[in-house]
């Protein structure tokens, strides 16, 4: 199968690889080339096809081989790999280099909460000491005064800000930014889907339907269609009979290739893209992080348009009893007229109904006195069956007058997946804990 290559990604590979092995006067050469753009584009695929077409002899080092429960390990496996790619530009013959893929996920630090180790100082210190004395790389314990072959770094990631900042000062790692355009996308899903005859305007088409998906999106795609072969198979031999019949099998497994044609890649895809859609919509490590992050006074990091409900999440142990509560408004005191509880309802729980409703989701209540809360124990009200927030709001101070001295807390209902995308107390009885 012939991949598609990038001529831009081609040749910023082959000017930073052939110029560290050529001597130039007067010229100091960066030994680390950077690339890294967003998930899924292909950096890592892209760098292996140019190493193929030129002949380059490869040494990896994973990104999760930078940290050891034993301080030092990585630091020594980076110069033990660094000097094994130089002893193959020696015994072979050809160029060679040493590749860290997602150098920002084992070396990187996201935030106040990443966790810094003795090991990430050592990684960062031995790389800026390679790439300042490429020539001179020792092994811890031991010295060789012969100066080694220079070997190029090429390190791939997501976000590079995430670095040591002096690691990626431009003398030491040249930055390349990886995003393919369009005349890219084109060519890389043509060699994905080039076995299946699919046409020049197919794959067009397929590209322009789904403009925002990475390239591993179409790679992904072409393997679903196999699925229904498999599928065919487990009902075909019986599902109990599924392992034997694969594993250990004397008859080899034939499948036929699958039909791929653009209404069904298409039908498929968009599959794909609602399963990413509700993997988006969930954000529950986003709302765990969001309350770790309030627990330690950080402030809070920004979020989705309809996410901001979440954004003053704060948790109360004492008075839920271990219950987790992802918004809080102020207390709501019981109120004798519908005109009261309006003129102390908060303004955040207005932004929140009009957020919900704006993107068709429901409103819902639910409350419970102040012996139960401990125990969660919340019983349903009715829900809102209505899209109008004036209608909405009413029905709310309705429900908070006749529900005077107990917890009363909006729910956002996704109709259609059957799923609470938010949950807020907005009323607390007078006295009750972390009362206002």
């Amino acid at each position: 199968m012939t991949y598609y290559i990038s001529p831009r990604f081609l040749d910023k590979l082959a000017v930073h690889i052939t110029k560290n092995y050529l001597n130039l006067d007067g010229v100091r050469v960066p030994l680390i080339l950077g690339v890294h753009g967003r998930k899924g584009e292909g950096k890592t695929f892209q760098c292996e096809l140019v190493y193929e077409q030129m002949g380059i002899e490869v040494v990896h080092i994973s990104g999760g081989e930078l940290e050891s429960p034993d301080a030092g390990d990585p630091a020594r496996l980076i110069r033990l790999r660094y000097r094994e790619a130089a002893e193959l530009v020696r015994v072979r013959g050809v160029m060679a280099v040493l590749m860290i893929n997602d150098l920002d996920a084992g070396a990187g630090r996201f935030d106040a909460t990443t966790q810094y180790t003795v090991n990430t100082q050592l990684v960062n210190n031995t790389l800026m000491n390679i790439a300042d004395n490429p020539t001179n790389v020792q092994l811890p314990g031991s010295y060789d005064d012969q100066p080694i072959q220079r070997v190029p770094i090429i390190a791939t990631g997501n976000d590079f800000a995430t670095l040591y900042e002096p690691l990626v000062r431009d003398g030491r790692m040249e930055k390349f930014y990886w995003q393919p355009d369009h005349s890219d996308r084109i060519g890389i899903v043509q060699g994905i889907f080039a076995p299946d005859n699919l046409g020049a305007a197919a794959i067009e088409r397929l590209v322009e339907t789904f403009p925002q998906q990475a390239i591993d999106f179409y790679g992904a795609l072409r393997a679903r269609i196999y699925d229904e072969q498999v599928r065919d198979f487990i009902h075909s031999v019986g599902i109990q009979s599924v392992s034997s019949r694969v594993v250990n099998s004397d008859q080899p497994l034939r499948f036929a290739k699958p039909q791929f044609s653009l209404d069904h890649l298409l039908a498929v895809g968009q599959q794909m893209v609602e399963e990413q859609r509700r993997l988006q919509e969930m954000r529950l490590a986003d709302q765990y992080n969001r309350v770790l992050r309030e627990r330690s006074q950080a402030p809070a990091a920004p979020s989705s348009p309809f996410y901001r409900a979440y954004n003053n999440a704060v948790i109360d142990p004492a008075a839920s009893n271990g219950h987790r509560d992802s918004d809080v408004a102020p207390s709501v005191s019981s109120s004798p007229t519908a005109a009261t509880a309006k003129s102390i309802l908060p303004p955040e729980t207005v932004r929140h109904v009009e957020t919900l409703l704006d993107q068709g989701y429901r409103i819902g209540l639910e409350h419970v006195d102040q012996r139960r809360f401990r125990t969660n124990a919340w019983r349903s009200c009715s829900t809102i069956n209505t899209q109008n927030v004036g209608e909405a709001m009413t029905a709310l101070e309705q429900c908070l007058v006749s529900l005077p001295g107990e917890y009363v807390r909006l729910i956002g209902i996704d109709p259609k997946n059957k799923q609470r995308v938010l949950e807020q107390i907005i009323q607390r009885p007078a006295g009750a804990i972390g009362a206002s």
